[in-house]
């Protein structure tokens, strides 16, 4: 089969194609033919940052064509989607049961990719925010697949206000068509502050200006890979909260929680009201032009790798 690896080359990040054996499920683990495979951002910044090789994560959907030792719920040919932490670039992968759904039918796998893990995020950043009817929301990053898909969501669970942050002016219209009511630029003075709730997945430098748009008494949810520091007075001027936002601890830790969420996306998205937005389909062998598009912030929506 053929996979794509890191190999960090004189500072030079490089994805090489290679040709292995398919893996083999393990206990609680099905195998899967990918159809879709989608290119998350933490694992884009691990490739630029690391000193050593990386392992290639992201979602991915197909059909299950091998299950592991006491597997319950998933059979040969049914179509399901997933987290894989270890080498999902690749035309099959191995997912654990815990992470895994099944995609209904109709949907299609680049669906399943640009959907699931990204609106599950968007979804518990949502809560974890205890975000209630008629605040203002705004989103950092809202032109990417999980900000999209918040944008969407923050609209539809009726935000009196919902505004976009994006890297440039270029996206506006794009966010706009997803619900945003205000466009805003990382470069701007205020952010359209204050805010009630911020859900933040940049982080990094653009963590502090985010705290500072919250409104006293305001939220923020950081649920990105980009870290950063935030002053506590910030927080003790406003009355403000930050929270910490992490998908797998509610995989693992709270499963049915995590599956009733999964539902309620897939049913949101039969009703029109959530769009996944993918922003290219790329053939698996060319995963460094996708990694490019991510880091140029060039994308709108979700990248996806096809086999």
């Amino acid at each position: 089969m053929l996979r794509m690896r890191h190999q960090p080359d004189g500072g030079t990040a490089l994805l090489v194609a290679e040709q292995v054996g398919p893996p083999v499920a393990g206990p609680g683990e099905v195998l899967v033919r990918s159809e879709a495979i989608g290119v998350t951002l933490p694992t884009v910044r691990k490739v630029r940052e690391g000193g050593g090789p990386v392992s290639l994560g992201g979602e991915v959907a197909g059909a299950v064509v091998a299950v592991g030792p006491g597997v319950t719920g998933f059979a040969v040919g049914d179509r399901v989607t997933g987290l894989c932490f270890t080498d999902a670039y690749a035309e099959f992968a191995v997912l654990d049961t815990a992470m895994a759904s099944h995609v209904p039918a109709g949907a299609s796998a680049v669906d399943a990719v640009a959907l699931v893990r990204s609106g599950l995020v968007a979804r518990g950043a949502h809560a974890a925010a205890r975000v209630e009817p008629g605040e203002s929301v705004l989103v950092t990053a809202a032109a990417g697949a999980v900000g999209s898909l918040a944008v969407q969501y923050a609209r539809a669970a009726g935000a009196g206000r919902v505004v976009a942050a994006v890297s440039s002016a270029a996206k506006a219209g794009f966010v706009r068509a997803l619900g945003a009511d205000r466009v805003v630029l990382y470069e701007d003075a205020d952010w359209g502050a204050p805010h009630d709730v911020v859900l933040d997945g940049v982080g990094g430098d653009l963590l502090a200006p985010a705290v500072r748009a919250l409104a006293t008494g305001g939220r923020i949810v950081a649920f990105s890979s980009g870290g950063g520091t935030v002053e506590a007075y910030e927080l003790l001027v406003r009355g403000a909260s930050l929270i910490g936002f992490q998908m797998r601890a509610v995989a693992t830790g709270r499963p049915q929680l995590y599956a009733r969420w999964r539902r309620e996306l897939w049913r949101l998205h039969a009703a029109g009201t959530l769009r996944p937005a993918v922003h290219a389909r790329i053939p698996l062998a060319d995963a460094a032009r996708a990694h490019a598009a991510i880091e140029d912030r060039r994308n709108l929506g979700k990248v996806v790798l096809v086999p």
